[in-house]
């Protein structure tokens, strides 16, 4: 048993947070395992029974692996390489087409999934349009021909699509998309192309005839393509043709109208001629225009008087006279140092060094002056090489005689014929390698996985479908037992009692099975019980009860006991009898009341045989008789006795009276324990009133029956709170308690070791 002894007062501060508990949660799964259980077995069958009316799916798969290259055609300049896409972008886009409308109705009809009375019928709610008639051997009798010919769903191309399709065309179009999946692989251009069936060889067949069908489609598309490009190019092919004509006719035209096409078409010379002619001319400007920057430097040096030396350092460096003079001046110079260092700045050998040296410099001066004309000669040399390559150009070309702004126009005409020519070349050779296209392209997706018939249902998968079942099963089994719990308004551990009225737990009383209270054949009272078996686990907890009580004041302890509890039913006597009776076998001198005006429990317990309406608490209250009259004596639990007496109309007046104040007050003189047997607080006020006049009152509650809040309730009226000396747990299941975890230690601590610490 557990006593949390602690002051009388409600406990205002939050208690702590607590995080998870294991053991809380072993111990709801050990409380509720048969209802989680059964709800589990519910949801079990549940899930056969799905099984059992369930229809067995197939699904089959084929693999197709797009081309990410788009590989080309022949050639390097196809009109149709696409570049390389996102795996993800084009794995979607396909999957959509796979799944359109055309594509499914290519595979409705060949598989033939409309039954001819649906088709009649079908044609008789919508019109569809007559396809274009073909022109014979164009493409029919093609590879590519062949091929269309399988699938006739899609039109041709210059053929309307089909404007409406008939209603059961429709609806089975629908139920094929409905049964396809298309998925792709991660990180793969592999596409995968599921149909779900009850048949196992159709769901086969029909993944191959949406893959083939998807195979086919992406070769039709590129035909249609090739040949929309074969008509497009053979269009503009006619133009440019015209526009060459066009202009080379102008070409003609204008040099017969300048008498350029007779008399100087045999004067020009070939193409590799006029290019060398050309190349001379360009050099030859390039170099009159170096010798023309020259000269003008050479004028504007020679006008301010500048150094022409330092001016045409190549001319002077490449002389040969100008080196050797520079040579001797600089020989004369150290020449002239070394007289002057000699002889004097007037000695004769001085002075004729001197006249050396400017002999010298005159002759550098004109030999640099011969260059300076050199320059302008080479000039005029490259002027009239430029007027002579330009003449020989004029005379070769015809076009001597004529103007800058005829020969602008002649040169337009010539470029424009050229660039009209080119473009036509270009585009001839496009067509040639289309209609090539046409007829021949590599395919671009394929299949590399056909689809196999399953040897084994998809749907419903038994263990998938069972694990499913019994997962739901398990969480409405949890959910319905966390409702049931919560829905359970009684304390079932001290931990809750004391977290929600502040009040200490001073024994838990466990329920006592008849065998227990049959000693020698005969059933006998809880108090007698206690009487004749004193060290019983009954015996102690109702012992641990009576320190409890003490324990609350022990300088002063309680005489005057009341014992009380919410609603009836609860045991509130048979605790008090109990209690007065265990203080009576330790030796003291114990008076029980029955204070129970009302229900007089305790007076059939403890009678006499005088009589139901002997004489009792009220008759002593009202005058009527002495305490000698009403104070009685039961051997067999040694203890002293008044009974609640005659009945009344107003019990809160009588125990309310100066009287019982009186008479309480004398027996707790009289006697070494007094226990009072109120009724319960809930339905009446008599124990709210008795409250007043004890020393300590016991409040027992029925383990898990007696509701929370009423509980809480009655005790948050302060003047019966006050005297309140803690809570009884009564009629404890101990096999049940022990499931609640750590905080019902003291139930199964109990059971298992108190039998192996006593001996009866």
């Amino acid at each position: 048993m557990l006593n949390r002894l602690s002051p009388n007062t409600r406990v205002d501060i939050e208690p702590p947070e607590r995080g998870f508990d294991l053991a809380s949660v072993i111990g709801f799964f050990w409380r509720q395992w048969k209802f989680i259980a059964a709800i589990m077995a519910v949801a079990t069958i549940a899930g056969t029974l799905q099984l059992i009316r369930s229809t067995p799916i197939y699904v089959a798969s084929a693999q197709v692996l797009l081309d990410p290259l788009r590989a080309k055609g022949i050639g390097d300049d196809t009109l149709f390489t696409q570049p390389i896409m996102n795996p993800i972008i084009s794995s979607e886009s396909e999957a959509a087409v796979i799944r359109s409308t055309a594509l499914l109705h290519r595979v409705v009809e060949r598989e033939n999934l409309v039954r001819p009375g649906d088709l009649e019928a079908g044609a008789n709610e919508t019109t569809t349009s007559k396809p274009a008639p073909v022109a014979p051997g164009k493409q029919e009798n093609s590879f590519i021909g062949k091929l269309r010919s399988m699938f006739p769903g899609r039109p041709r191309d210059g053929e309307p699509y089909a404007s409406v399709y008939p209603a059961s065309v429709i609806a089975a179009i629908a139920k094929l998309r409905g049964a396809t999946e298309v998925t792709r692989v991660p990180q793969t251009f592999v596409v995968n192309i599921s149909f779900s069936s009850p048949d196992p060889v159709r769901a086969a067949r029909m993944a191959n005839a949406i893959a083939d069908a998807y195979i086919l489609d992406k070769l039709d598309t590129r035909f249609e393509a090739a040949q929309r490009a074969t008509a497009w190019l053979n269009d503009r092919l006619e133009q440019l043709r015209k526009q060459v004509r066009d202009s080379e006719a102008a070409v003609t035209k204008f040099r017969a109208d300048h008498s350029l096409l007779a008399g100087n078409a045999s004067a020009t010379l070939n193409q590799q001629q006029l290019a060398d002619l050309n190349g001379k001319l360009v050099a030859a400007r390039t170099e009159l225009a170096e010798k023309k920057a020259r000269l003008d430097l050479l004028e504007q040096v020679q006008g301010k008087g500048g150094n022409l030396q330092s001016l045409l350092p190549d001319l002077v460096k490449d002389n040969q006279t100008i080196g050797i003079l520079r040579a001797q001046l600089a020989a004369n110079a150290q020449k002239e140092a070394d007289l002057l260092a000699r002889y004097g700045d007037r000695h004769p050998l001085v002075i004729n060094a001197r006249a050396e040296r400017r002999d010298l410099e005159r002759r550098i001066a004109a030999e640099i002056q011969k260059l300076s004309g050199n320059v302008k000669n080479e000039y005029e040399i490259a002027k009239a090489r430029v007027a002579s390559l330009e003449e020989s150009l004029r005379e070769v070309t015809g076009q001597g005689n004529l103007d800058s702004g005829t020969v602008v126009t002649l040169r337009d005409l010539e470029r424009t014929a050229a660039v009209n020519k080119a473009l036509f070349d270009e585009f001839l050779k496009k067509s040639k390698s289309t209609q090539e296209q046409s007829t021949f392209e590599p395919r671009d997706a394929r299949v590399i996985t056909p689809a196999l018939p399953p040897s084994a249902p998809t749907y419903p998968s038994k263990p998938k479908t069972m694990l499913l079942f019994m997962t739901i099963g398990l969480f409405l089994g949890t959910a319905g037992a966390l409702a049931k719990e919560s829905l359970n308004s009684g304390f079932t551990t001290p931990q809750q009692i004391e977290d929600a009225v502040g009040l200490p737990l001073l024994s838990s009383v466990s329920r006592t099975d008849p065998a227990e209270v049959n000693v020698q054949g005969k059933s006998i009272s809880l108090p007698e019980y206690i009487a004749v078996k004193p060290l019983s686990r009954y015996s102690e907890a109702i012992r641990t009860l009576r320190s409890g009580i003490q324990m609350t004041d022990v300088d002063n302890p309680p005489k005057v006991v009341q014992v009380t509890s919410t609603v009836p039913n609860e045991g509130k006597t048979t605790i008090a009898m109990a209690l007065a009776a265990s203080a009576a076998g330790s030796g003291l001198r114990v008076l029980v009341i029955d204070g129970d005006l009302r229900r007089p429990s305790a007076s059939k317990i403890l009678g006499d045989g005088d009589g139901e309406h002997s004489p009792g608490l009220v008759d002593l209250l009202v005058g009527s008789a002495s305490l000698e009259q009403v104070v009685r004596y039961n051997e067999t639990v040694k203890l002293w006795f008044i009974k609640a007496g005659s009945k009344t109309q107003n019990p809160p007046d009588l125990l309310n009276s100066d009287r019982m104040k009186a008479i309480v007050g004398h027996f707790k003189n009289s006697f070494d324990f007094v226990v009072i047997d109120t009724p319960p607080v809930g339905p009446v006020i008599d124990p709210v009133i008795v409250s007043q006049l004890v020393d300590k009152v016991v409040f027992v509650v029925r383990w898990a029956a007696t509701g929370r809040e009423l509980v809480e309730r009655v005790l948050d009226n302060p003047s019966f709170r006050k005297n309140i000396a803690g809570i009884v747990f009564n009629h404890v299941i101990d096999h049940e308690a022990r499931k609640y975890g750590k905080y019902a230690y003291s139930y199964y601590y109990g059971a298992r070791q108190y039998k192996s610490y006593y001996t009866s």
